[in-house]
């Protein structure tokens, strides 16, 4: 089985070929790191001219790495949401115009399925279910991975995610960007417990995030220290934040193989580091994909469209693009978190 994957939720344009035995055979990636740097952040309009310039040369350059044709492909997987609306019809568009011309099938994947299944790619062993923190620069969830498609919400976070936290400080710090990997660095000079920082819902008995607080908390001491310090202390606020509730839905996550990490921010040591030890704690696993599968990539979406495949799983050519689509569309509502929850 070979798997076809398309990736631009966000800033980052992608494609990638997958077998269904694991094997990687191809992935191409191109960022826009240099056309937002400017800014600060990402600018979707700039995003979504720049995924339709780079995707047709990277959907060649990845079947021409795999020595494929078009046609060779089983299906082909397009990210369908969430994400930037404008980046996201880019490449479902590309991805329903490709799979008709071969007449393969599609697979609309949930960019969050993506993460949620990647650590699957790189550990064959990681078995169904597992609980799964989900930390990126828009989501910040845990679930239990219960197999392809179920998916049960513990928490999500009632204001900002972790990750649009780091990249809020970095800016604020002035540091760059992309923003969480110049905090990470910042962090390495500085002293962890120098900046009296809030730890939102540490300890609560509800069982989700907030940063919203932490973010303001960090503008308010901005030159009243120095930025390495205050890097440091955002960061190991941000850990405390994530192993408490962690730490709180372990204790719901019946049955669980394994403690999973996935998302961009899983790249960060700190958090990595912290999250082994409590699954070690608590006699699990811990499981995190390599560095190069945390950030957004075309391999993850290529990988859960092999899932969704073998499971029977494709979708219609009349399949919308998604602004919003909550991997467990049944949990609860949550104050404060709206739709992206």
């Amino acid at each position: 089985m070979l798997i076809l994957g398309l990736e631009s939720s966000c800033d980052e344009t992608a494609a990638a070929i997958v077998s269904g035995e694991r094997q990687v055979l191809a992935h191409r990636l191109a960022g826009q790191e240099s056309e937002h740097r400017p800014y600060g952040g990402v600018v979707p309009e700039i995003a979504a001219r720049a995924h339709v310039e780079a995707l047709e040369p990277l959907v060649e350059a990845a079947l021409a790495d795999a020595g494929l044709r078009l046609a060779d492909v089983d299906a082909v997987a397009a990210t369908a949401g969430p994400g930037l609306i404008g980046g996201v019809m880019v490449g479902l568009v590309t991805g329903k115009a490709l799979a008709h011309a071969v007449g393969k099938p599609l697979v609309a994947v949930n960019h969050l399925e993506g993460h949620a299944l990647s650590p699957r790619l790189s550990d064959p062993d990681l078995a169904f279910p597992y609980l799964l923190l989900l930390v990126s620069g828009g989501h910040c969830q845990l679930l239990l991975v219960e197999g392809v498609g179920r998916y049960r919400r513990l928490a999500t976070t009632i204001d900002d995610a972790a990750g649009e936290a780091f990249d809020k400080t970095a800016k604020l710090l002035g540091l760059g960007f992309p923003g969480g990997p110049a905090v990470e660095r910042a962090a390495l000079a500085g002293n962890p417990r120098a900046v009296p920082l809030p730890r939102p819902l540490l300890r609560s008995p509800e069982p989700h995030f907030s940063f919203a607080g932490l973010k303001a908390a960090v503008a308010r001491v901005v030159g009243d220290y120095p930025p390495e310090d205050i890097a440091a202390s955002f960061q190991a606020a941000v850990v405390d934040c994530l192993i408490d509730r962690t730490r709180r839905a372990l204790a719901r996550a019946e049955g669980a193989t394994a403690l999973v990490v996935a998302g961009g921010v899983a790249a960060n040591s700190a958090v990595r580091g912290a999250l082994s030890t409590l699954a070690a704690d608590h006699g699990l696993r811990f499981v995190a994909p390599p560095l190069w599968l945390c950030t957004d990539n075309a391999a993850m979406i290529a990988w859960a469209g092999a899932e969704r495949f073998a499971a029977g799983l494709t979708d219609p050519l009349d399949t919308p693009a998604r602004a919003r689509w909550p991997l467990d569309p049944g949990a609860e509502a949550v104050r404060g978190a709206g739709v992206k929850a």
